[in-house]
């Protein structure tokens, strides 16, 4: 069952982009949504996300996720979602192929190093340098900076997690641009995208951790959520190999979680008694969303795989490295900016100068982020393996 065609973004409605491009030849018969999403795929900053940390910094195996690899997949499930509730299938995709273009090398973990670096210039956080990406770095068009995308990918993109109370300056830079209304809930095509994020990193993190041997099978079944899903593949498939089971556990475990958010997403609507797109944004609460039970079990799985994954022994010292990676370039060019490629150059003072420091160090690749510091810093003392 769909939700009503009043709760979905509609191209013909949307409130616009900064600046106008009626002027501009004729590019075919796509939607302001469509175009959206296609600029963001042709955007530098998106090829960047091959060579950036899903969970493995600068990973030499082929089959491990990357940003890339792992935008693709939120957006397949994403889109999938959308379809099936009647929601723009299109804004959904854009938001789901674009919610980790501000991510910098190494992950979280180089995130926080260049949060810390850039304290006395208001800090980094990922979701905000998206938008300074897609509204001032990427520079395709002769007319203005940024992509020009429409107010509701960008509201979209400041606010797929909810309302944001405290923004940083890169957020608040954009939405003192554009008026984002950041204190409200955002559409449910950026409630979908969030959650499909969620979907996506929950299993195809397991995919990973298992192939790597981080994780650990016998304590992973542990967790409900695992455990009902692998007892269900053993009982159906009780002579299949391991691999293959495996497999199945990732397919199943997202299958499940998208049946599960489309059902209480329904609930959830038809309780609230929205009948509006704004009424969406007033509703005081997330309406995408997983029932009480698998909410329960999807937290206790996420507190599973930071405790065996994220922070494992294994990956405890990489990302510890890879900090202190980020940190020293942030430290040299803080110390010569004039190494700075001069694009990345400002001469509006002090707090400008370092903003521009940290925007060409989120734009780096792991890779590149390695090679520099190899270069001007010295050695680095990251494994071969991942």
């Amino acid at each position: 069952m769909t939700l009503p065609k009043a709760l979905a973004a509609q191209p013909s409605q949307s409130r616009g982009r900064a600046f106008a491009e009626e002027d501009r030849a004729p590019r075919g018969p796509r939607d302001l949504f469509q175009r959206d999403r296609d600029r963001i795929v042709h955007s530098v900053a998106f090829r960047r996300l091959r060579h950036k940390t899903q969970v493995f910094v600068a990973p030499d195996g082929d089959h491990f996720r990357v940003r890339l690899t792992h935008s693709i997949e939120v957006a397949q499930i994403g889109r999938t979602m959308a379809r099936a509730l009647g929601l723009n299938e299109d804004l959904t995709e854009a938001l789901c192929l674009a919610h980790d273009l501000g991510h910098p090398p190494f992950g979280h973990g180089g995130e926080e190093a260049l949060d810390e670096a850039l304290t006395d210039a208001g800090g980094f956080d990922h979701n905000g340098h998206t938008l300074r990406l897609v509204t001032c770095l990427e520079n395709p068009y002769p007319g203005f900076d940024g992509l020009n995308l429409t107010w509701e990918t960008l509201e979209g993109l400041a606010k797929h997690n909810g309302p944001v109370a405290k923004p940083k300056w890169a957020m608040a830079e954009a939405n003192a641009a554009v008026d984002l209304e950041l204190g409200s809930w955002p559409s449910l095509e950026a409630q979908v995208a969030a959650i499909a994020d969620d979907i996506a990193y929950d299993n195809h993190d397991i995919d990973d951790g298992l192939r790597s041997g981080i994780l650990n099978l016998d304590a992973l079944v542990s967790e409900p959520f695992v455990a009902r899903h692998w007892a269900d593949i053993e009982l159906r498939h009780p002579g299949l190999d391991r691999g293959k089971k495996l497999k199945a556990l990732v397919r199943d475990g997202i299958g499940s979680m998208v049946g599960d958010v489309l059902e209480e997403t329904r609930l959830r609507v038809v309780e609230s008694g929205v009948e509006t797109i704004d009424d969406i944004r007033n509703a005081g609460r997330s309406l995408v969303g997983f029932s009480a039970r698998l909410e329960d079990e999807e937290r206790s799985l996420k507190r599973h795989l930071y405790a065996n994954l994220y922070d494992s022994d294994a990956l405890r010292p990489i990302r510890i490295e890879a900090q202190r990676i980020v940190g020293d370039l942030a430290q040299f060019y803080r110390d010569h900016s004039s190494a700075l490629p001069a694009g990345w150059q400002r001469a509006e003072g002090e707090e400008q100068r370092l903003r521009g420091i940290g925007d060409y160090l989120a734009g780096m690749t792991d890779r590149f982020a390695i090679a520099r510091h190899q270069e001007l810093v010295g050695p680095v003392n990251l494994p071969d393996r991942f």
